[in-house]
């Protein structure tokens, strides 16, 4: 295309050119860093039990522009104030400033902005969260894509939280065929005091040195763990804990339990058992299953005295063991239930008549969702009508997607019905015309449908 040319033909096929080329080198940057993770697995799997003191080296702009590709563009703010929008203006600058920052050890990292948002469940109660700068969130996942590869090689296939290709549904496949499988068994539900508040940094950083001794990538973790938290005008630095909302923080609360938990129930635990003993975790979230019960009693016995041993501490209301053995024909109802990963899974007879693991959504979490969408029907009801559908259409979707597994069928049915209630209750006090009742408003529903329920993820 010539000069000059700025007829509105000439200028879309040059925005097109623009695009497809930004896409191809796009694309080009990704397949180098897949590239360079393969390379990254490769040398975790050749020296197994060594520690790596390369990883940092594959880090470059390529690298750094696929890490920020990956980073959230609608998160707020951190500190500097600094927007994903504005940090994009002069992009490519500021990530080859980054890589050198990273490198030469001059990366400072900037405390974490604390603000407080209303707990779940509570009208007066907040609770803390922390905002990361934008850029620091970037070189966090970049610092996290290179060592992704290495702990991937170590992780066991029973933990599933944030990890890549795992998923919360597979956690909860699982526990549903092993639970099945064992007849229900003896299960400890555990619950971890404020795991992410109280990971001792010392140990943090001896475990990840026993894979990592790459001086760039242990010096600027070091850093995050240190950079402390900006609560208004006042900065603090917790002695332990995760960096708070970083993208790092899931990566390193894996390794920490990886070896307080994960490690020693399969290296010292399921070879003193008798009978079958399982375990499946999502993060802090765990339960083990076992088949007999003198095993159950002896793992339950230690368990606090292990996790002591790190720093951490089992709740000791929270956690407990309980008989989820499958019932006798005879029985009118079953053994115990305990809740894992937002379900409570409970014995119950299937349509033949025979006993099997069901579950259904938390009643608590039930609740929560119910009054979350009551109150933004409250705030919004002033809102067109179509705009409160196209909403509560997609809060609907994102409750299915993840509570429409198999067996709870009736809770995701109960949820959308609460939802027409709601919406109905608070419809009709825009004013007293146009006032529904609630065959009326049946009707009304036939104009603005609401997404029935349905079982998204289905594996029994």
């Amino acid at each position: 295309m010539g000069e000059g040319n700025f007829s509105e033909e000439g200028l879309h096929l040059e925005r097109k050119e623009l695009l497809e080329g930004k896409m191809q080198d796009t694309q080009r940057f990704w397949d180098n860093m897949y590239t360079k993770q393969q390379r990254i697995a490769q040398a975790a799997e050749k020296h197994a039990g060594k520690s790596l003191t390369n990883a940092a080296h594959h880090i470059d702009v390529q690298w750094m522009y696929c890490a920020y590709e990956w980073t959230r563009k609608d998160g707020a703010a951190g500190i500097d104030g600094v927007t994903a929008a504005e940090y994009e203006v002069g992009l490519w600058e500021r990530l080859e400033n980054l890589v050198e920052l990273l490198k030469s050890g001059n990366y400072r990292a900037p405390p974490v902005k604390r603000v407080y948002i209303p707990k779940a469940g509570s009208k007066d109660e907040k609770r803390p969260i922390g905002i990361p700068t934008y850029e620091d969130k970037i070189l966090q996942r970049a610092v996290v894509m290179a060592l992704e590869p290495i702990f991937e090689k170590e992780f066991y296939d029973f933990s599933y939280g944030f990890r890549p290709g795992k998923s919360a549904h597979q956690a909860l496949e699982r526990i549903w065929k092993e639970s099945m499988g064992m007849n229900g068994g003896f299960v400890i539900d555990m619950d971890i005091s404020k795991y992410f508040d109280t990971i001792d940094h010392g140990l943090l950083r001896d475990m990840l040195s026993r894979r990592v001794s790459d001086g760039v990538i242990t010096r600027v973790i070091g850093k995050w763990l240190n950079a402390g938290v900006m609560d208004g005008d006042k900065r603090e630095y917790p002695g332990k804990g995760t960096p708070q909302g970083g993208v790092i923080s899931p990566l390193l609360s894996n390794l920490f339990l990886h070896e307080v938990l994960d490690d020693w129930f399969v290296k010292i635990v399921k070879p003193r058992m008798k009978g079958k003993a399982s375990m499946m975790r999502y993060a802090d979230d765990a339960v083990i299953i076992c088949e007999l019960k003198e095993d159950a009693e002896r793992i339950y016995k230690v368990l606090g005295a292990r996790f002591d041993k790190y720093g951490l501490q089992i709740h000791p209301e929270k956690t407990r063991l309980l008989d989820f053995t499958k019932p006798k024909d005879c029985q009118g109802k079953g053994n115990g239930s305990f809740t894992f990963l937002g379900f409570t899974h409970y014995w119950t007879k299937s349509r033949k008549g025979k006993w099997i693991v069901g579950r259904k959504t938390n009643s608590l979490r039930m609740r929560r969702a119910i009054k979350a969408v009551s109150a933004w029907c409250k705030a919004n009801r002033h809102l067109p009508v179509r705009k409160q559908w196209e909403t509560l259409k997609a809060k609907i979707k994102g409750h299915y997607a993840y509570y429409g597994i198999s067996l709870n069928f009736w809770s995701i049915s109960e949820f959308y019905e609460q939802v027409r209630i709601v919406w109905q209750k608070w419809l009709n006090r825009r004013g007293r015309k146009g006032k529904r009742n609630w065959n009326s408003f049946t009707d009304y529903l036939k104009l603005w449908p609401l997404p029935k329920p349905r079982i998204v993820h289905s594996y029994c």
